[in-house]
């Protein structure tokens, strides 16, 4: 999958998740932060988060990748930024269960983390978790996910 991945800092677990995400077999488009550390983001972008996550989340609305990672120091704001893109459903996840809850139930295509609290092992945990889960095929659950759709028209 294309993954967008966004940071305002390197502080954290931020410094290993572009390498922990094409691990995976993804391929990523940095941005904010991360484009200094890696290849094929955007020079010049602004990292503040509102800024970078926004954008990465851009790239999963427009189709230029399928899911985007979003993060900063709580990941309030990272996923804040996220869901003010229309057809954006960001989900800030501390943990696999989370994770794994936010794909499934909210087929959530933007998965922010906490730079603060979120350990590398955890990270890995999140990530594996995230990027098993399926969406739900219940009819009431794709109700839901519809219904937001509507919302934002």
């Amino acid at each position: 999958m294309r993954i967008s991945v966004a940071s305002d800092s390197l502080d954290g677990v931020a410094s290993i998740l572009v390498s922990a995400i094409e691990k995976r077999g993804h391929t990523v488009t940095p941005h904010g932060a991360l484009v200094g550390e890696t290849a094929g983001g955007t020079a010049g972008e602004r990292a503040d988060w509102a800024w970078c996550c926004a954008r990465a989340a851009r790239d999963v609305a427009s189709g230029a990748a399928d899911q985007a990672v979003v993060c900063c120091w709580t990941g309030t704001g990272a996923s804040i930024a996220a869901n003010k893109v229309p057809g954006i459903r960001a989900a800030l996840c501390a943990d696999a269960v989370t994770a794994d809850g936010a794909r499934r139930w909210n087929d959530a295509n933007v998965l922010a983390i906490s730079l603060r609290s979120t350990s590398a092992p955890l990270l890995g945990e999140i990530l594996d978790a995230w990027f098993a889960g399926i969406p739900s095929p219940d009819e009431e659950d794709r109700a839901n996910i519809a219904y937001l759709s509507e919302m934002e028209n």
